[in-house]
């Protein structure tokens, strides 16, 4: 198993790996580009709370509010010819612009997006003039304000649960074992906050009070077994507005290995 990338998306569809835990949007947006060649389907669901995607540029530089991003150059990870379908801050630009009626005026892009690889090189890019803005997990970037490296501008929600699981096949045994570890887990992390706490705050790169802050902001599944089908309509149609996807042939029963309606329990 490894965390979401495009990486793991080709690592999928090669049949490297069985199992990813990412973005949802990513998700959804590759599985509505690619259908069944794809190579994976949504079996899980990781956390419940959606993701807030923190808008950032340089200290220093004179762009205060969204309404100034249009049309300025995105800091983004991937390289062009890397498939950007399934990377949730190209995606989420683009729900960013169509919320604020970017999309619907003009046939031109939004943004110009810039590939840097890394979130230390996006913010120095942003530094620098190579980007404009870049968007990251808001507790990720907080300690870049404190330290006036960088300054927010605004913020954004998914308006869906922020993290999916998929399998390259649905019907792998070896899912009901890694659905009740996880439960156990996240168990275990439920009765265990301040030693998440100590672990987030010295291990990753979070201060201890943005560690508590973050566990009062997300919110893990009892269950991790199956994917809401509405829910995945819902992103559908927001990414299809958006025009990430193609919604009129993007439906969730193509994209869902378990619906958690119909998920079996252990025993």
């Amino acid at each position: 198993m490894k965390v979401y990338g495009l990486a793991t998306c080709q690592a999928l569809k090669a049949s490297e790996l069985d199992v990813g835990i990412g973005l949802t949007e990513g998700w959804v947006a590759a599985l509505g580009k690619h259908g069944k060649q794809a190579g994976f389907k949504l079996v899980g669901t990781y956390v419940e709370t959606p993701l807030c995607w923190a808008i950032s540029t340089g200290a220093k530089r004179d762009i205060a509010s969204i309404e100034q991003l249009r049309g300025k150059k995105a800091g983004e990870q991937e390289e062009p010819a890397i498939d950007r379908s399934s990377s949730g801050s190209y995606v989420m630009a683009y729900v960013l612009a169509q919320q604020h009626g970017w999309l619907d005026s003009s046939a031109e892009n939004p943004f110009e997006f810039v590939p840097l690889e890394n979130f230390k090189n996006l913010r120095a890019g942003v530094n620098s003039g190579q980007a404009d803005f870049f968007m990251w997990e808001h507790f990720t970037s907080k300690r870049y304000y404190d330290n006036g490296e960088i300054k927010m501008i605004g913020e954004i929600y998914t308006p869906w649960s922020s993290w999916k699981i998929v399998a390259r096949d649905p019907t792998d045994k070896r899912l009901e074992i890694m659905a009740q570890r996880l439960n156990e887990g996240i168990a275990y992390y439920n009765d265990s906050k301040d030693e998440a706490v100590e672990y987030i705050s010295t291990e990753l790169d979070y201060s201890r009070e943005d560690a508590q802050e973050w566990t009062k902001t997300v919110q893990f599944p009892k269950d991790v077994r199956g994917v809401d089908p509405g829910e995945i309509d819902k992103t559908i149609g927001i990414l299809g507005k958006a025009g990430v996807l193609d919604a009129s042939l993007s439906q969730s029963g193509d994209m869902i290995g378990i619906k958690r309606a119909t998920r079996a329990h252990p025993s």
